[in-house]
């Protein structure tokens, strides 16, 4: 069974920063990926940013230059630290995890933390 427990959400003035951890713990295996999606009230869950095994990263087109994602693999911890923050950002943002099975692949979720940023 795998655990995705996630923090560092909270409230934060336009303008300002936050960083979000994610630790995945239980049996892993191999990770294909890690990352963060985000979603807003009436809206669709939108993908942020991920980092994947080969140590490369995407990003959203709104929020390059802002947020930046990395890893912890000794910790399987994922972070992304979010700077310049806009009230669009608030959401709650989901990690995930993107494992390797035998024969598939299995993407497990954290729970959600709240990030509001006001005007």
């Amino acid at each position: 069974q795998v655990q995705l427990v996630e923090s560092g959400g909270g409230l934060v003035q336009a303008g300002g920063s936050l960083r979000l951890s994610c630790a995945a713990s239980g049996s892993i295996g191999s990770i294909n990926s890690m990352g963060w999606y985000r979603q807003a009230p009436g809206k669709e869950r939108e993908l942020v940013a991920t980092s994947t095994s080969g140590d490369s990263t995407n990003y959203a087109d709104s929020v390059k230059g802002r947020f930046t994602i990395s890893r912890d693999n000794a910790k399987n911890t994922v972070y992304l630290q979010m700077n310049s923050l806009k009230p669009e950002d608030t959401a709650v943002y989901y990690c995930y995890l993107d494992v390797r099975r035998l024969l598939s692949r299995v993407k497990y979720w954290g729970q959600g933390t709240q990030v509001t940023v006001s005007s």
